[in-house]
């Protein structure tokens, strides 16, 4: 995916289950956890390109938050940083050949960033 383009949603959930059941029904969506992801399902929209995760709800996250591609997350949270955002995570690993990390913009709405290559087909 090109920089800029939004590539994951993580919704916040208190109850796994109860979420996994309430998006399927409502929304038809495909709900599993891939090999290496376990303890966090991933959806996938009917039309093949939308997906995020159902993660747990916890102090910080309690909102659904997109991500964003980019090229490189340490120059993106130093964009972010310079022009009045904050990092409330740091660049951290999801695979070996694929990062994450999270700011809120000077709104404080909290964006994500992804980087690299995952291949969840299992």
């Amino acid at each position: 995916m090109p920089h800029g383009d939004i590539t994951h949603i993580d919704i916040p959930v208190g109850d796994m289950r109860r979420a996994q059941g309430f998006y399927q029904a409502l929304f038809g969506w495909e709900i599993s956890e891939p090999p290496g992801f376990e303890g966090y399902p991933m959806w996938q929209a009917p039309n093949g390109i939308s997906g995020g995760g159902l993660a747990q709800r916890s102090e910080g996250f309690t909102q659904p938050r997109s991500y964003v591609e980019v090229d490189s997350i340490d120059d993106a949270l130093a964009l972010a940083t310079k022009h009045g955002g904050r990092v409330l995570m740091e660049k951290s690993p999801i695979s070996e050949s694929s990062w994450w990390a999270a700011f809120a913009d000077p709104d404080g709405n909290a964006i994500g960033l992804y980087e690299g290559t995952t291949d969840v087909s299992g």
